[in-house]
Formats: structure tokens, sequence, C-alpha cells
């Protein structure tokens, strides 16, 4: 959990200085043109491509050992020698092309998502009158929607891509994983593709489609808990307006 706050918190570092040296901008703008949205793409290429070695995986659990290793693989010293151990150059477009992605799903849905509720809610307030609470609940808790819309919507349709670009950085390491259908034994990563095109092949081949959506299981019982907190969260809220009230 450590590694991952200090990750988030490289990006947000990594994009600030990026933008603030270079002419590429960090927001878009309500009045976009599309050289603009050329050069924020960029901004984040630029951002997932400076920090994608921080996501290599070891055994070693240290809260800055993300930084270090990821430093170490890029200058060559300080990680074991492996021969199948992908070069950076084999990760990069991969890295950078799951982040970007990511990022235009998840904020065209997000964008969409919140323009149907704001409208739906405005259509609403027009027919009958609300009370104080919903129109409390109206005015924050759409965008909560679309925040979850966005981000389920980018990790569902992603998530192949997510599962080669995982086997890809954890090649050649000295990580293991539990033994999901046994349950009571861990196993080395011994695979042997030399890059994303291989990869792909090599699981289309050997596992069929559904090798792409191994562990998903993991992203449904996460969202499912997710979308439960924010029904708790919304319950919570309105008891407080109305008390309040």
């Amino acid at each position: 959990m450590g590694s991952t706050f200090i990750v988030q918190g490289v990006t947000l570092g990594a994009e600030g200085i990026i933008s603030e040296f270079t002419p590429l901008p960090r927001e878009v703008l309500h009045k976009w043109s599309p050289k603009q949205i050329g050069e924020h793409l960029l901004l984040k290429s630029f951002t997932y491509s400076f920090l994608f070695q921080s996501e290599i995986i070891r055994d070693n659990t240290g809260i800055l050992e993300c930084v270090k290793e990821g430093i170490g693989r890029v200058i060559g010293m300080g990680v074991p020698h492996s021969k199948r151990l992908l070069p950076l150059l084999s990760l990069i477009f991969p890295t950078v092309l799951h982040g970007v992605l990511h990022y235009i799903i998840s904020s065209v849905i997000q964008k969409f998502v919140l323009l149907i509720l704001k409208r739906k809610t405005y259509n609403s307030h027009l027919a009958e009158s609300t009370s104080p609470v919903q129109s409390m609940l109206d005015a924050y808790f759409p965008e909560l929607i679309a925040n979850f819309a966005a981000s389920l919507c980018s990790d569902v349709i992603l998530y192949p891509l997510e599962t080669v670009l995982h086997r890809l950085h954890i090649q050649g390491t000295r990580t293991i994983i539990d033994n999901t259908d046994l349950g009571y034994e861990v196993l080395p990563i011994n695979t042997q593709y030399e890059g994303m095109r291989d990869c792909i092949n090599t699981i289309r081949q050997e596992e069929g489609v559904f090798g792409f959506y191994k562990g998903f299981g993991a992203v449904i019982i996460q969202y499912t808990l997710h979308a439960a907190v924010l029904q708790i969260t919304k319950i919570i809220y309105a008891t407080l307006l109305q008390n309040n009230i």
C-alpha cells in the first residue's frame, strides 16, 4: 500500500514538472481543440513512460523499493541477471498504451455519465419539487457515480491488455503467485514471452480467450464492494442532512 501511494505521488509530481517545463497542457479546457487534446495525451504518454519502471514487482517489501527497483532497472544496476527479463524498450509501448487508453476511456465515460445524470436531475427538478436533502445529494452524488462507472468500464474493457502487461512486467523477476486452483501453495513465474505480440499469441493458443481474464473475479469483488460503499455513503449522507435540516 505504501508503494502504491508513492507511485501515485510521483505520478502527480512528474506530470506537474513536465507540464511546467513544456507547453503541454495538464488539463483540457472546455473550449478544446484537436491540438490541445493531442498535446494533453502526449503529456500523459510522457508521464506513463517516466513511471512505468516503478511497476516492476519483486519480493522486497520496503516502502521505497518500488522506486529503487525501477531506477536500478533503468541503469542496469542492482537487478539480478535473468535471460527472461525483458528490456525496457519492450515494455514501454504496452505500458504507455494501457495508461493512455485507460485515461481516454475513463475520461469519456465519466463526462458522458455525468452529463446524463445532471440532465436527468435537471428534468426531475422541473417536473416536481424536490426536498433540500435530495437537492444536496443531486449536487454531489452524480460525480461519485460517474467516477465509479468510468473506473469500472475502463478496467473491464482493458483487462485483457492489463493481463498481458502484468505478465510482461514480472517475467524474469523473483515473483511468485498463489496457486488459486489448489489454494495451498505458490508458483514461480517461468514464462518465456519475447514481447507483447508473443505474449498475446501464446495466451490465446495455450489458454484460450479466457486466459486473458484470469483473476477477473477480483475485479468483480472490488467493484461490488465499491458499489456497496457508495450506497452506504449515500444513506449516511442523506441521514445526516435530514437530521441537520
